[in-house]
């Protein structure tokens, strides 16, 4: 049976400075940061290929050799690994910009390399099809969204972003680093300046462009200080890990 990312390329964004981490995991790249054991990536490939991944694009930047060398020692049997290195640091919307000779599918995957969340790609990748607008928005609920920037939705698009308000509590839609953007948005987004996938493409869209699918079921969790870091294997891997 085909599923969901057996034709769509997969890019992870993992060129990031990790500062926040760094004092953790010093001298890693966070997508290497240990989780369970394992470095922190192998769990986000494994739910990749659990989908169908057969193209993988490793978009990288501080210690790109690191995640190079880890590819190398530890390939997967079906799965294709390409790698962009970016020359100075571009954002994750540049970084992105700068990859995309690398894709041959329609739309890609762009997933955040430092998060974690089981989504439905099934579902998201239906959604995006019936909706056909320049990229879908996986996002989750999580139970208290002040240290996110909350997503509104409204009509399975994204109505409005809310910034992140550590006063603010509450259970509440945020964006899970997860995305199906098409190449017509890929080709507008500059290759050759610093550009936030969020900031400068997403929050720039016309109304209506940007589709929505929430998946109240997931589990999310990213790793981007040392304290989510630290509890991350217990929602990866469930209560007992």
């Amino acid at each position: 049976m085909a599923k969901a990312l057996d034709s769509i390329d997969v890019a992870i964004l993992a060129g990031g400075l990790g500062t926040r981490l760094a004092g953790a995991v010093p001298g890693l790249p966070k997508a290497l940061a240990p989780v369970g054991g394992r470095p922190f990536l192998e769990h986000l490939l494994d739910w990749l290929e659990g989908h169908g991944a057969r193209r993988v694009a490793l978009l990288l930047g501080y210690r790109a050799d690191q995640m190079e060398a880890h590819i190398a020692a530890h390939p997967r049997a079906g799965v294709e690994f390409s790698f962009s290195v970016e020359p100075v640091p571009l954002g994750t919307g540049g970084a992105l910009a700068f990859a995309r000779a690398i894709f041959a599918s329609d739309p890609v995957l762009v997933v955040n390399g430092d998060t974690f969340v089981d989504g439905d790609i099934s579902a998201l990748a239906a959604a995006h099809r019936a909706a056909r607008p320049a990229a879908t928005m996986l996002c989750v609920e999580v139970p208290d969204a002040g240290r996110y920037g909350r997503v509104e939705i409204d009509g399975g698009r994204v109505a409005a972003f809310c910034e992140k308000d550590p006063t603010w509590h509450g259970a509440a839609a945020i964006n899970a680093g997860v995305y199906l953007v098409s190449r017509g948005l890929l080709a507008k987004i500059p290759a050759d300046r610093p550009v936030s996938l969020e900031r400068d493409v997403f929050e720039k869209l016309p109304k209506g462009e940007l589709a929505a699918f929430l998946d109240r079921k997931a589990r999310f969790v990213d790793i981007g200080t040392p304290e989510s870091w630290t509890g991350a294997a217990r929602v990866i891997e469930g209560p007992g890990a």
